[in-house]
């Protein structure tokens, strides 16, 4: 474990030890106050003087949001945000030292908090030209006052820079914010409880972490020696990489997220039933009408599915690498299924478009555009072989079937995840090379077969719907 590591996980703890005193701050303005101070001590401590950074993208975001037309604000910001990202990323071409990594994490959360901001700030413009509040119905008025947002400078501000997630997320949305700071859910929800569910396998993870970083380090990868293995053991080596990878992420983002359950952020009524990242999705008449009830409050069940942003058991044993991808970082998916996904004006490249700033989101290294570049090969590849033998198969053979296909859905993620984390395209196309492309080779190879397996069912499945209707005419 590095410095880096040690630094991450220690502001984490802090973080998460912090929210028990935080949460019992009663004024809302202190609590803001409050809140935004710690944040801003965690960004300086890892930022040193690269805060600047942090502070002209809050700046000129608010400036953006609060000045510029509603109907393009969110395009200005977005465009504005994801430039900075990348000269954030370049400063070094321009004589400026490069931001710490934390910095990046930092900064990386900002991005999408304000132009997430943004996008809700021109979704409110948008919900009321639409039409007039007098021809609205009562449940569209309270639907309308539940999602909009009308922030200032200040509110920019603190959102922004409150410590909850200012590190590593999870994303929430404005929204969120100011329902954790104006409602009382937080008060009566058992975050103690949802604090040690999160909390009880961070051990395990952190074993096993340790453990495959010991065994099978990333940087025995560059080594010489190495290459000087047999093809099965370099080909194999991407197996306990993208182990190791998936029980340091797992540790992080659950940390992250016991952060907002211990002082009660994105925590609602479950009958609201909350989505990762949106919060509420229904009965928000009810729920503004729980808020005068202190009785019902009290006994009402509240969940923290807002701010749940990974499933580790879901991400690892799941069958298909369509439904895997929704266990991992799942609010910032939301993110850009709403802001990028559902925005796009072109059907045909949605998919692309996200997939493209995603990577970007990620970094500049080739190896984020390596990994998820190639994800719609994967998941065309699967969905044929979803509809060869998962959907039709029963009993034992779908067991068989579906064990298969979870080895194969996590061989392509370990073959894209060692590109992620060697970063450098020589340093990939070096690995790559010395196994001979294997994994995209295999992936295009079960393509051309899947794809002609397909045509002949369905050739076969017309000729006996032609063979059907024949007898039935006779």
């Amino acid at each position: 474990m590095n410095v880096d590591d040690v630094v991450y996980l220690g502001l984490l703890f802090f973080s998460i030890g912090f929210g028990y005193y935080y949460r019992q701050i009663g004024d809302r303005n202190v609590k803001k106050n409050v809140g935004t101070i710690v944040g801003l001590l965690i960004t300086l401590v890892v930022s040193g003087f690269h805060i600047l950074h942090i502070l002209i993208t809050v700046f000129i975001n608010a400036c953006i949001i609060l000045y510029i037309n509603k109907k393009q604000c969110h395009l200005v910001s977005f465009v504005f945000s994801f430039l900075y990202l990348l000269f954030f990323r370049s400063t070094i071409h321009f004589g400026i030292p490069y931001p710490p990594p934390h910095t990046n994490l930092v900064q990386m959360m900002l991005t999408l908090k304000l132009v997430g901001l943004a996008f809700e700030v021109n979704t409110t413009y948008e919900s009321k030209e639409k039409l007039d509040n007098s021809n609205k119905s009562q449940k569209e008025k309270i639907e309308d006052e539940t999602n909009s947002v009308d922030p200032s400078f200040t509110d920019i501000f603190h959102y922004s820079f409150n410590y909850i997630g200012v590190l590593t997320g999870p994303y929430y949305r404005y929204r969120t914010f100011l329902d954790f700071l104006n409602f009382p859910f937080a008060e009566h929800a058992d975050w103690k409880q949802a604090t040690l569910n999160k909390l009880k396998y961070v051990p395990l993870f952190a074993i096993f972490f340790l453990w495959g970083t010991y065994c099978w380090p990333l940087s025995y990868a560059t080594n010489p020696e190495f290459y000087e293995r047999s093809w099965l053991y370099r080909y194999w080596y991407i197996w306990p990489n993208f182990f190791i990878f998936r029980m340091r992420i797992y540790i992080g983002l659950v940390l992250s997220e016991c952060v907002c359950t211990m002082v009660g952020l994105g925590a609602y009524p479950a009958f609201t039933n909350p989505k990762p990242g949106q919060g509420p999705s229904e009965n928000n008449a009810e729920m503004k009408t729980l808020l005068s009830n202190e009785a019902e409050l009290r006994k009402t069940v509240y969940n923290f599915e807002t701010i749940h942003n990974i499933n580790p058991y879901g991400a690892d044993f799941c069958t298909t690498y369509r439904e895997a991808m929704k266990h991992w970082n799942i609010c910032i998916q939301y993110w850009l299924a709403v802001n990028v996904y559902k925005r796009f004006p072109s059907k045909k490249y949605r998919t692309t478009v996200t997939m493209l700033v995603s990577s970007f989101w990620h970094g500049v290294y080739s190896g984020y555009y390596v990994c998820i570049g190639t994800v719609p090969l994967v998941l065309a590849v699967e969905d044929i072989y979803v509809k060869l033998f998962l959907k039709e198969s029963k009993g034992i053979s779908l067991r068989i079937a579906e064990w298969i296909h979870w080895v194969f859905r996590m061989h392509f993620f370990s073959y894209q995840a060692i590109a992620f984390l060697l970063l450098e395209v020589n340093v990939i196309l070096h690995y790559y090379n010395s196994i001979g492309h294997a994994g995209l080779v295999f992936g295009i190879i079960l393509y051309v077969i899947g794809l002609q397996l397909l045509k002949a069912k369905k050739r076969k499945e017309r000729k006996l719907a032609k063979e059907s209707n024949e007898e039935k005419i006779q």
